[in-house]
């Protein structure tokens, strides 16, 4: 039972999400989290006001159940599966957190500077979440899709477009890591 409470290893995970992909490919599906946000928009009323959330978003449902789902086994696993004892973080990284006043995260995979409720007291970080929210928003708009859509599901499928993406997504992240996050801490 320990099995279920510690993170797995590589080849289990990523052997479950080629499973889930393969039986999403038979079914017809497409799989990506960003989408949901057009069927929640969808359902709230946005097809009113603009021609691209009008669409039949009943047969999206099966894709708000993958949001639900995320979101409870992201509950899951921080209330009741939290045991990071056997993660360990490569001390160079802790030591460049540390440069840019960054706390260690002592035992659990999130440091607190960046991931407590104590950031909603910060104004810097207020304006920090609010702009990253929008670029991320806009980001995966003009991308067609978002990490989990492009990295996952496009590039299971060979579309080229994803293969695009999946590199503009690296080139942003290492440009964020190591030259724009050391300028913001």
């Amino acid at each position: 039972m320990d099995f279920i409470f510690h993170t797995w290893p590589w080849y289990v995970s990523g052997f479950l999400i080629a499973t889930i992909m393969l039986t999403l490919n038979y079914f017809g599906k497409v799989f990506g989290m960003s989408s949901n946000l057009r069927t929640l928009c969808t359902i709230a009323g946005a097809g009113k006001f603009s021609d691209f959330f009008k669409f039949d978003w009943k047969s999206q449902r099966w894709n708000l159940a993958v949001v639900i789902g995320a979101m409870l086994g992201g509950f899951v696993a921080v209330h009741y599966m939290s045991d990071a004892s056997n993660v360990e973080i490569n001390p160079k990284t802790i030591e460049q957190l540390a440069s840019m006043g960054i706390d260690e995260p002592n035992g659990k995979l999130l440091p607190n500077a960046l991931f407590s409720s104590d950031v909603f007291q910060s104004p810097k970080m207020i304006f920090i979440l609010i702009v990253g929210g929008i670029l991320i928003g806009f980001g995966s708009r003009y991308a067609g899709g978002c990490t989990s859509g492009h990295a996952i599901a496009g590039l299971s499928n060979l579309q080229i477009q994803s293969l695009k993406a999946v590199i503009g997504f690296f080139v942003g992240g290492l440009i964020m890591s190591h030259f724009i996050l050391p300028l913001i801490f």
